[in-house]
C-alpha cells in the first residue's frame, strides 16, 4: 500500500520476508503480473543449521526494524486526521445494522456453521484416502491459489476453502443487512472485502506453500532479503511503506514517451506537444487530446509498440496531445474552469494558430473526458463550436454507478481530504492518490507484492506499465474536491447543477457526434456508468464496449491481437438493455474508431511539421512537465 505508515503486524512477524515484485504481460491494473524468472545463483543445498540461523536474523531484523518504525513515528509531528477513510464510520453503521437484523446474522452464522462442518468432514474423508467434491472455489481470475498445494494438499485445501467460506459468508451477510443506506452498504461490503483480502492465508508465510518451500530452498535467505526490500521501500517512502512494483529501467523520453514531436506551447497549467507526421499527408481536421492529470499522459505514448500516439499518425491524423503540470502549492486554487480556460480554451487556440483549424476533433481519457464533456456543455451555452467532434475514453459523465470509489467521497472523507490538502499546501501528494486506487485491485496491486517482495524476497523487474503507474502526480486542492463533490458525490454534471464560469452546465446542449468507450472490466470508470452518457448528449452517439479494463481496454495496439470489442446501433434505455443485442468482434476497437473519426477528420492535405504553422517548437517530446516527479 502506497499511504499511510508501514502497518506494525508487517514489521512483527519475522516471516514477513519481502520480495520484490515482477513482471507480467504489459496489462498493469488490468490484470495480476506473473513472477519473472530469477536471475539469482543456485539456492545452497538444505541445511537446518543455516535455516535456523537465518530465522533467528529474521526475527532480530524484524524487531529493528519495527523498533525504528515506531521511534520514526513517535519523532514525526503529528499531522492529518485520526480516521481519513471514516473506517469507523463504517463499522458504527454496520454494528448498528447487525443489532437491527439478528435474525440475519443468525441465520448467516447457522449457514456458515454448516458449511465449515461439511469441509471438515470432506476433508477428513480425503485424508483417509476417499474423494470429495470442493465445497467452494475462487471465483474466476482469483489468482491468489494457483500452488499446486491449494488444490492437492489436504490441509492446505482446507484453509483455502474455509478463507473462501468464510469471506462469503461476511460479504453476503453484509448484503442481507436491513437499516444499511445505500451508500453505507456500498462503503460497509468495501471495508469487509479489504478485511477478507488482508487475512487470505497467501498473505502469511506459514500458510503459503510458495514462501514454505522457497524459505527450505534457500534456507531462510528469501526472509531476510525480503525484510531488507521492506527496510528499502520505508525509507524510499520517508517513513512510509512505498511497495516498489518496478524496477528504474526505464527514462521518459528515451525508452517510454518517445513518439517524435516538439512542444509548440507552455502555460502555467500544461504543455501542448505536436507529434511529428509519419505519412506525407494528413487529415485536414487535426486530433487534440486531454488525457487525466491523475498520473501522466505517456500511458497513450508508452513504447513504441503500444504506442497510441505512433498508431494515430501512421493513420494520417496530425496529433496534439497535452501533458499537464505536477501541480505544487501555486496551483492549489485552480479549479474546473481554470482547466478549462487555461487547460481546453488554450490549447484550442494553440492548435488554431499551429494548423489553421478552428474546430478539431477532441479526446478525453478517464478524468480529462469528464473536463472536455463539461467544458462541452459550457460551450454549447455560449454557442461556441470550436469543439467538432467528441470522443471519451473510459470517461464518466453520470456518476450515480460510478463504482468503488464512491465509497471514499462521505463527508467526513472530504473533509478529512481538504485537511491533508492543506496541511500539504493546498495538494493531494501523489502516494495518496495511488493508495486509494491500489486498494480497488489490493489483492493484485497491494498483496501479491506483500508476497513476492517481503515473504519472497525477490527482486522486482523492470515493468514499463507499472513504472507509469507509480510515476504519480499531486492534485490541486480546489480542483480534485470540487471533482469529488460535484461528481462522485453529488453527481451534479449529470444533473444539470453543476456551475463552471457561472453557467449550469447542462449535458443535453450538447450535440456534437460523440464515441464513447468503455471497457468490460473497468473498475474505475464501469461500462455501465459510461454507458449512461449515451441519455445524456443529443447529438449522435457511438458507444462500444471493449474487452480489459481501465489501461488495457483503452491501450490495445490491432497488431497484437488482443481482447475483442462489443458494438449495438440501437440506443437502449440502459447499458443491461444494450449488451445483450451487442455484436461482437475479435482484436482491437482502434481501427473502428479510426473508421469513426477519419470521416470527421476532412479531406487530405499536406502532411504539417512541427512549427510549420504560427506556433513555433519551445522544447523536444515529452516536454518538461512529464518529468517532475512528485511523492
Amino acid at each position: 500500500m502506497q499511504q499511510g505508515p508501514c502497518p506494525a503486524y508487517l514489521l512483527a512477524i519475522p516471516m514477513a520476508t519481502r520480495a520484490k515484485p515482477e513482471s507480467k504481460t504489459t496489462r498493469g491494473k488490468d490484470a495480476a503480473r506473473e513472477p519473472a524468472p530469477d536471475a539469482a545463483p543456485p539456492p545452497p543445498p538444505p541445511s537446518p543449521e543455516t535455516l535456523a540461523r537465518n530465522l533467528l536474523r529474521a526475527g532480530v531484523r524484524a524487531q529493528e526494524l519495527a523498533g525504528e518504525n515506531f521511534r520514526r513515528m513517535a519523532e514525526r509531528p503529528f499531522k492529518g486526521p485520526l480516521d481519513p477513510l471514516n473506517i469507523s464510520g463504517a463499522l458504527v453503521a454496520l454494528t448498528k445494522a447487525m443489532g437491527e437484523s439478528r435474525e440475519t446474522v443468525a441465520d448467516a452464522q447457522k449457514a456458515w456453521w454448516r458449511d465449515v462442518t461439511v469441509l471438515w468432514e470432506s476433508t477428513a474423508l480425503k485424508m483417509m484416502g476417499g474423494e470429495a467434491k470442493p465445497l467452494v472455489e475462487p471465483p474466476p481470475g482469483d489468482r491468489r491459489f494457483r500452488a499446486e498445494e491449494w488444490h492437492n494438499n489436504e490441509i492446505f485445501d482446507f484453509l483455502k476453502q474455509s478463507y473462501l467460506l468464510t469471506a462469503n459468508a461476511m460479504q453476503d451477510m453484509v448484503s442481507n443487512l436491513q437499516g444499511l443506506s445505500p451508500e453505507e452498504r456500498r462503503r460497509v461490503a468495501f471495508f469487509t472485502k479489504q478485511f477478507a483480502d488482508a487475512f487470505a492465508p497467501t498473505n502469511f508465510p506459514l500458510t503459503n506453500p510458495d514462501v514454505l518451500k522457497a524459505t527450505l530452498a534457500s534456507n531462510g535467505e528469501n526472509l531476510l532479503k525480503g525484510l531488507e526490500n521492506l527496510a528499502s521501500d520505508i525509507a524510499r517512502g520517508q517513513g512510509e511503506l512505498s511497495i516498489r512494483r518496478s524496477a528504474d529501467g526505464f527514462v521518459i523520453g528515451e525508452n517510454v514517451a518517445t513518439a517524435p514531436g516538439k512542444v509548440v506551447f507552455r502555460n502555467g497549467l500544461m504543455e501542448l506537444i505536436q507529434y511529428a507526421p509519419a505519412t506525407e499527408t494528413v487529415h485536414e481536421r487535426p486530433l487534440l487530446i486531454f488525457p487525466p492529470w491523475i498520473n501522466k499522459f505517456y500511458i497513450i505514448d508508452l513504447r513504441p509498440e503500444n504506442s497510441f500516439v505512433r498508431w494515430l499518425v501512421s493513420r494520417g491524423y496530425t496529433v496534439f496531445l497535452v501533458s499537464w503540470v505536477n501541480p505544487d502549492a501555486t496551483a492549489a486554487q485552480k479549479g474546473f474552469e481554470e482547466y478549462m480556460r487555461e487547460g481546453v480554451f488554450a490549447a484550442l487556440e494553440a492548435v488554431e494558430k499551429a494548423t489553421g483549424v478552428k474546430d478539431p476533433n477532441c479526446v478525453g481519457y478517464c478524468i480529462g473526458g469528464t473536463l472536455l464533456a463539461a467544458t462541452l456543455a459550457w460551450m454549447a451555452q455560449k454557442k461556441d463550436a470550436r469543439i467538432h467532434s467528441a470522443t471519451f475514453w473510459a470517461a464518466q459523465t453520470d456518476f450515480s454507478e460510478a463504482g468503488d470509489l464512491q465509497v471514499f467521497v462521505d463527508d467526513a472523507q472530504l473533509d478529512a481530504l481538504q485537511q491533508q490538502m492543506q496541511e500539504s499546501g493546498g495538494v493531494l501528494k501523489g502516494s495518496k492518490m495511488a493508495g486509494a486506487f491500489n486498494m480497488l485491485r489490493a489483492n493484485d496491486l497491494i498483496w501479491s507484492f506483500v508476497i513476492n517482495n517481503y515473504m519472497l524476497g525477490k527482486e522486482v523487474a523492470p515493468f514499463d506499465l507499472l513504472y507509469w503507474n507509480s510515476d504519480t502526480t499531486r492534485m490541486p486542492e480546489k480542483l480534485h474536491l470540487s471533482y469529488l463533490r460535484n461528481c462522485y458525490r453529488d453527481n451534479a454534471l449529470a444533473l444539470g447543477k453543476m456551475e463552471m464560469g457561472g453557467i449550469k452546465l447542462d449535458l443535453t446542449r450538447v450535440k456534437v457526434p460523440v464515441y464513447l468507450q468503455s471497457a468490460r472490466e473497468d473498475h474505475i470508470a464501469p461500462a455501465r456508468s459510461v454507458y449512461k452518457a449515451v441519455q445524456l448528449f443529443s447529438g449522435p452517439v457511438r458507444f462500444i464496449l471493449a474487452g480489459s479494463g481501465h489501461i488495457a481496454g483503452v491501450i490495445n495496439p490491432p497488431a497484437a491481437g488482443k481482447y475483442q470489442y462489443w458494438t449495438n446501433t440501437k440506443k437502449e434505455a440502459d447499458f443491461d438493455a444494450w449488451l445483450p443485442g451487442a455484436k461482437e468482434t475479435a482484436g482491437s476497437w482502434w481501427p473502428d474508431w479510426d473508421q469513426w473519426l477519419s470521416k470527421l477528420s476532412g479531406e487530405q492535405v499536406p502532411a504539417r511539421t512541427p512549427g510549420d504553422g504560427k506556433l513555433k517548437p519551445i522544447g523536444e517530446a515529452p516536454g518538461t512537465y512529464v518529468k517532475v516527479k512528485a511523492q
